[in-house]
């Protein structure tokens, strides 16, 4: 028994035909990674703002999913303590306590942004994270040293740090069309 169909009007199934693969040498369906857009490139969470999350390959990767939030509340108040202690706390502090306090404030800004690099690659962490980490180092060897090692501008290359990473991201969105930095691919063999 022989089924027949209504002819489809255009368009129809273009859905279909957009997720199936390209083959090589075929007409069936579109390389995505070639002819899209690059919006359509690489799907990003937050509107738009942060890539998806990198699958987690093991234990250590499932925990720092669950407890490093990257949206919402928990985010906001992580990056309100790290602002309020580097730019609330620490300028009413003697020289030792203040370089201690805007270490830590570095540290900690540093340290969430390498571990969001390491979980889904976003561009601006890839300079934010050691920037504040090696910046963070030196206002702790300034607290054991009684004074600041970079002259007193440790609040200024915080925003140097930040600055710079959002200027890396920007040139990176605009030549890759993804916030995601990603290993190349590697050409077929």
């Amino acid at each position: 028994m022989s089924k027949t169909t209504a002819p489809r009007p255009s368009g129809a199934g273009d859905a279909q035909r957009d997720l199936a693969p390209a083959t090589p040498g075929g007409k069936r369906g579109r390389n995505i990674v070639e002819d899209d857009p690059p919006s359509r490139r690489a799907p990003s969470a937050l509107r738009g703002w942060s890539p998806p999350d990198l699958p987690a390959g093991g234990r250590l990767a499932r925990r720092v999913d669950r407890v490093l939030p990257r949206s919402g509340i928990g985010c906001v108040v992580y990056w309100a303590v790290v602002v309020a202690l580097a730019y609330g706390v620490a300028p009413h502090l003697p020289v030792r306590g203040r370089l201690g306090v805007e270490g830590v404030a570095a540290l900690a800004a540093g340290a969430w942004c390498a571990v969001n690099f390491w979980r889904c690659r976003h561009a601006h962490c890839l300079v934010s994270g050691p920037g504040w980490l090696a910046l963070g180092t030196l206002g702790i060897a300034g607290t054991l040293a009684g004074h600041s090692v970079i002259g007193g501008f440790e609040q200024l290359a915080f925003l140097g740090v930040l600055a710079v990473a959002l200027a890396f991201e920007a040139a990176w969105r605009s030549a890759q069309g993804t916030s995601a930095v990603r290993r190349p691919r590697r050409p077929p063999r």
